[in-house]
């Protein structure tokens, strides 16, 4: 054979793969609104940076249906690139072949990029759009997917992983993405579930479409399997992008750093005005991370779950920080079930990879009733105070307003840990608010006052003073400084620059045993 005949021969080949399964089926997929997998790692990737590996893969089934079509690639693009010139590796489902379906060929491409991945030190990008493990395929299809978990698993802590969901992820397919540390959803084409609205019907009788069973809004919003929803596959992989930028390569390096502002000295009067004098009014504890944090830059993570705490990225002094803090809004900031976990996964995965956490607290204790008991308050609430007494990160604390009873243990607090701990001259630290205190405390002479309520504030204004303030808790050494709010800005900056050498081990072990 002629190199002229090689050469054709090689670029039929590269376009027979680079069609997927025919371009009807990629017309199709563009009348979804969705893009083809190539396109999707083009809009990921740095321009021209994308090498592709296993291109010419085929599918192991000796099904009779399936041995009429060969196509080449199996169903998942797979490849390395940069994203802002840093290495990552990615994997795109192609939903134009066999609908993404899971097969063994498939599969050991997928693990063969995670295993690079791992060798290499750098993130791991999955584009999911996938009908789930090939049944044609059978058991080995199962085997090969379970190899994908077992990867996940060795990874976690390691490299970061990150998933976007950008068609229907279903039944073995969910599991990966799941496992992963950041999950992005698109609305409208992004489903997850483990068993389909027909099998649904099937065994439950129940009616649900796509979306009311496992669409972008039920994982953002309610069962928290989603981190980030985007409108669109554009904004889904320009996030993916901006969330890469705080990130670190890999647990053994530092994350990466960008220029200073120049205004990491300065004072700033407008903290003085955000937080309302009155303990429980709402106001947005957002707008307070926005002014200290440069450029006013934070990339919220799980936005719109369990909000009454917020978590997420920004940079303080050029250097990426991970920021947790209640929210008053909603729920008076109170902790549950569902934010304890929120928070306490966000803080084990900045300890995994070295990032700094910063802990805003405003927080009236955890929240009462039989809901929450009953759902296991207890269990759930623990994993925050474990994440954070299990963190060697550098820890620094700041008590806006409120900061009662094991809630404040849970936030932060000096017990687990954190290395410097400011508060504001108006916070509020007890082992219970001061009008539940004084109703347990002096009951009796509430109860036989000719004027209950003018004794109840009185002896609330009593507690504020005696226990409820930040300078009892300072003269204990409980609380490092009472700072002004003005001041937040330039003494934060100043305590993670002191932090930088920050060295501390915990006992030998094999791992923990959180609870689950």
């Amino acid at each position: 054979m002629s190199s002229g005949d090689v050469e054709k021969q090689l670029d039929e080949m590269n376009r027979a793969a680079e069609l997927g399964g025919g371009k009807e089926r990629i017309e199709d997929q563009h009348r979804k609104g969705k893009l083809t997998a190539r396109e999707r790692i083009d809009l990921l990737l740095d321009h021209g940076t994308f090498n592709e590996l296993d291109k010419f893969v085929t599918h192991r089934s000796n099904d009779p249906v399936m041995d009429k079509s060969m196509p080449l690639g199996d169903g998942v693009v797979t490849g390395y690139g940069k994203v802002d010139g840093r290495l990552v590796y990615v994997y795109a489902h192609d939903f134009t072949v066999f609908g993404g379906s899971l097969g063994e060929a498939l599969m050991k491409k997928e693990t063969k990029v995670m295993d690079l991945a791992m060798k290499n030190g750098a993130p791991i990008i999955g584009l999911n759009d996938s009908g789930g493990a090939r049944i044609q395929e059978g058991v080995s299809s199962l085997a090969a997917v379970s190899e994908m978990f077992f990867r996940n698993t060795l990874a976690s802590g390691v490299i970061p992983q990150i998933s976007a969901i950008l068609g229907p992820c279903a039944g073995a397919a969910v599991y990966s993405p799941a496992m992963t540390d950041f999950t992005l959803i698109v609305k409208g084409t992004g489903q997850m579930f483990v068993t389909g609205p027909d099998v649904v019907k099937a065994a439950l009788g129940e009616t649900v479409t796509f979306e009311e069973l496992g669409g972008s809004m039920i994982h953002a919003t309610q069962s928290g399997v989603a981190h980030f929803i985007s409108e669109n596959e554009q904004e889904c992989l320009s996030t993916i992008r901006k969330l890469l930028s705080f990130l670190p390569q890999n647990n053994s390096e530092s994350p990466p750093s960008v220029e200073s502002p120049s205004d990491t000295g300065a004072d700033d009067p407008e903290l003085n005005k955000l937080a309302p004098e009155e303990a429980y009014k709402a106001y947005d504890i957002r707008k307070i991370v926005q002014r200290i944090v440069d450029g006013g830059d934070y990339l919220e993570v799980h936005a719109g779950w369990a909000q009454n705490v917020t978590v997420g990225f920004a940079r303080l002094a050029g250097r990426s920080l991970g920021v947790v803090a209640n929210q008053p809004m909603v729920l008076s900031g109170a902790l549950d079930v569902d934010s304890s976990d929120k928070a306490a996964r966000f803080v084990r995965f900045c300890d995994s990879f070295n990032i700094p956490i910063l802990t805003l607290v405003d927080v009236p204790g955890y929240l009462p009733g039989t809901d929450q008991e009953h759902r296991g308050l207890i269990r759930h609430g623990c994993k925050l105070l474990y994440a954070y007494c299990e963190a060697t990160v550098p820890k620094v604390t700041l008590i806006v307003k409120k900061a009662y009873g094991g809630a404040y243990c849970a936030m932060g607090s000096k017990y687990s840990k954190a290395d410097i701990n400011y508060a504001w001259p108006g916070a509020e630290i007890a082992v219970m608010g001061p009008e539940g205190a004084i109703n347990i405390i002096h009951r009796k002479e509430i109860e036989s006052s000719s004027d209950p309520e003018g004794m109840r504030k009185q002896l609330a204004a009593d507690y504020r003073k005696k226990f409820a303030n930040p300078y009892v808790a300072a003269s204990r050494g409980i609380i490092d400084e009472v700072i002004l709010p003005a001041a937040t800005r330039p003494k934060l900056v100043a305590a993670f620059a002191s932090l930088n050498n920050k060295s501390e081990f915990r006992p030998s072990k094999k791992h923990g045993n959180i609870q689950l």
